[in-house]
């Protein structure tokens, strides 16, 4: 069988990792890479030894010249839609690194892209592969805990200091900040680990001096009764994930990696978890080739998408608006 022909847009920061996972894989070949930047570009090349493949500073060309099977979509956020409506009208498979869009509106209209192309779209959310999530969920899906009550996720970040000047910080092509950013992972944990659903935020944030909001501290209701807590501090000294998943049960708690389960004057319970086995780049190429179902569907990002929505409208902020009265944005 020939292997699959892939092709990158985008190749700073995160493109790495997926470079690195991808040539894992004996069915991949990376074959071309779009990026503006030329030294991104050669630093990509360099890393992988990728002196075969056809370089673009335009992802356009790179789709009409180069013979393609699928895409890994790592570039700023707000150019996620049309990118990868793009490659879907194309005939190519796809990947696209979080958050899926910047808007719900942009969302919808790439699921109906996705239907209409009959391409596989995958979004790059990581954690649906670590153990210590996946246990997480199954064990809340047995009732381990009983009904939820209440969930508080948390990370904290140096992200305040780690990203001035760079387009993180800018929302004409971030879309917005720290809850755009690092903060998708965790809503999607949030939403995906419980599949409760948000009916009303209240939301409070803090830009820190920068472009974008860094701090925002967020009360949930949920439709099916619990109550949770979102905090994204991105002004922090280093990285520090929490969630608590309390029900009428028990409890289970995530502190970096750690997980305790908890139950009402019993000893706390430290689950063995199971090795690694599949990744984002790996299962979007078993996908493809038909072993399993899509594991990160677009009806799933959406979900996403909407809650952040949610958020900075409760704050009565909006990124995407800020950036167009300064005259980055199109309307």
């Amino acid at each position: 069988m020939s292997r699959l022909r892939i092709g990158m847009i985008g190749t700073g920061g995160i493109a790495e990792w997926h470079g690195r996972q991808l040539l894992e894989l004996p069915e991949v070949e990376i074959v071309a890479l779009a990026d503006t930047s030329e030294r991104s570009r050669d630093r990509f090349v360099e890393k992988f030894d990728l002196r075969e493949a056809a370089q673009f500073d335009d992802y356009r060309a790179m789709l009409e010249e180069v013979e393609l099977d699928a895409v890994v979509i790592c570039s700023p956020h707000t150019l996620h839609y049309e990118q990868a409506t793009d490659t879907l009208n194309k005939g190519l498979h796809t990947l696209i690194e979080k958050p899926m869009t910047c808007s719900s509106a942009e969302a919808e209209r790439l699921i109906e892209t996705v239907k209409k192309s009959g391409k596989i779209l995958q979004v790059s959310y990581q954690r649906h592969f670590q153990p210590e999530f996946l246990y997480i969920k199954e064990a809340i899906a047995r009732g381990e805990i009983g009904k939820l009550t209440s969930i508080t996720a948390t990370l904290y970040q140096e992200w305040r200091q780690g990203t001035p000047g760079t387009w993180r910080q800018d929302p004409a092509l971030s879309g917005g900040g720290f809850l755009m950013d690092s903060g998708s992972h965790i809503i999607d944990v949030l939403l995906w680990t419980t599949g409760l659903t948000p009916v009303e935020v209240k939301t409070q944030l803090h830009k820190h001096g920068s472009p974008v909001e860094i701090d925002t501290f967020t009360a949930i209701r949920f439709a099916e009764g619990a109550v949770g807590g979102l905090n994204l501090i991105g002004y922090a000294p280093c990285w520090h994930e929490t969630y608590a998943f309390c029900g009428e049960e028990g409890g289970i708690f995530y502190d970096n990696g750690r997980i305790t389960l908890r139950r009402l004057r019993e000893e706390p319970i430290v689950p063995e978890l199971p090795q690694q086995t599949t990744n984002q780049d790996k299962s979007f190429v078993d996908a493809i080739l038909g072993r399993q179902d899509v594991s990160v569907s677009g009806e799933f990002a959406y979900r996403v998408v909407k809650f952040s929505e949610m958020v900075y409208e409760a704050a009565g902020y909006s990124p995407i608006e800020d950036a167009r009265a300064a005259g980055g944005v199109q309307a």
